[in-house]
């Protein structure tokens, strides 16, 4: 039987989590996905508040388990993280995050919740997981050029006149087309696994067609997706060019907003698997506690965060909202897979800003985003310290 100090420490550590997975929800996650799509008039704020929890709730429990595994288990080395450990983690990164949401500024989650865990990990006397460091530092680096330049690029397109409006649109809706073909769930696959869309398909096809290699139907898959996803858009965008637009936004923003569920749950639940060796709770059980914290949080405090990222940073259209959320969608799945914890506030204020500059810097503030450059650095920074200096004062005084 587990002890019941063991039991006390987990349920702890559990309302710290949940209390994190709140601030994500209300912030990163919440506000991020439809902000552009809200700036372009496409949905309401508090309609896309609600929208965003079911979605991101979603995520959670079909994508979560990459980001959530590492980040529980291979931000640090030789040492396991403790219950108290945990604690001080997420309580640490959870005010950080927490205030940047009453004060308006999007603090950078991931990187709040590797520099919480890092400093406890360290303050316990582990080593640093150098490898890991780097892939996850390259992808944040990368970040902000390549989503911010692919924004740019794709809106300079759309705003091209020689380049109709009713065959671009179309035919970026099949460049998504094919992402979601490549999408990974869990679902699709056995305990512990996940599997797209396309190998899925491919699989099926080769063993009930008996011709062509898995390969070739993988291709086959994916290009039929996106023709399809191309079709659905075009007949859109002929009827109503307008209309079509928006429509292809919000189903933008709400894979967006799936995929950030799917990140994101893993920074709030993360640090508590190193626990269930302790305390026998299935990971899927604790998905399912982050995405209702996550949805909690996008039902309650969202709102605020979506006003400020849609009106503050650039003023946008359509097109160029369309512009920022695919190398957003794009840039989101890739980190799902890899299983790196990535910040969505990085990813989408750099793509808004780059699809902002495609219309000659159009209502792009510059002391916003040096402000929210230095938030960004100074939480991963701050949480690294407060957390490595929390467990330190904890440890002495509990002796744990």
């Amino acid at each position: 039987m587990v002890a019941i100090g063991a039991v006390g420490t987990f349920v702890v550590a559990a309302l710290a989590s949940l209390f994190m997975a709140w601030a994500i929800g209300a912030g990163s996650s919440g506000s991020t996905p439809f902000a552009p799509a809200v700036g372009a008039n496409a949905i309401s704020v508090m309609r896309a508040g609600f929208i965003v929890g079911l979605l991101g709730f979603g995520g959670a429990i079909l994508q979560g388990a990459n980001v959530t595994n590492a980040v529980g288990n291979e931000l640090i080395g030789g040492v396991t993280l403790t219950a108290p450990a945990a604690v001080v983690a997420l309580l640490t990164a959870a005010v950080l995050v927490a205030l940047g949401v009453f004060a308006g500024y999007p603090i950078a989650t991931a990187f709040t919740v590797t520099g919480a865990v890092v400093g406890v990990g360290l303050a316990m006397g582990g080593t640093p997981a150098w490898p890991k460091y780097q892939q996850i530092a390259t992808l944040w680096v990368l970040t902000p050029f390549v989503g911010g330049s692919a924004a740019y690029a794709t809106a300079r397109g759309l705003r091209a006149e020689r380049i109709s409006e009713v065959w671009a649109v179309p035919a970026l809706a099949g460049l998504v087309g094919v992402l979601v073909a490549n999408m990974e769930f869990a679902a699709f696959a056995g305990p512990g696994e996940s599997d797209s869309i396309a190998r899925l398909a491919a699989r099926s096809l080769v063993v009930s067609a008996s011709v062509g290699t898995e390969t070739l139907w993988f291709v086959a898959s994916m290009l039929a997706v996106g023709l399809v996803a191309a079709a659905v858009v075009g007949r859109w965008v002929t009827v109503d060019v307008a209309s079509g637009q928006q429509r292809f936004l919000l189903v933008l923003g709400g894979l967006v907003a799936f995929s950030a569920g799917g990140s994101q749950v893993g920074l709030a639940i993360g640090p508590l698997v190193p626990l269930l060796d302790v305390v026998t709770v299935p990971l899927p059980a604790l998905l399912v506690g982050g995405g209702l914290g996550l949805l909690a949080g996008s039902w309650t405090g969202a709102p605020r965060m979506i006003k400020a990222l849609a009106q503050d940073y650039s003023s946008l259209g359509p097109r160029r909202s369309i512009a920022a959320m695919i190398p957003s969608f794009a840039i989101a799945q890739t980190a799902v897979a890899l299983g790196v914890p990535v910040s969505f506030n990085e990813i989408i204020v750099s793509a808004i800003i780059g699809s902002g500059y495609a219309a000659s810097g159009a209502g792009v503030s510059g002391r916003k985003m040096l402000y929210t450059v230095l938030a960004w650095i100074g939480s991963l920074l701050l949480a690294f310290t407060l957390s490595y200096g929390g467990f330190t004062l904890v440890s002495s005084v509990l002796s744990v």
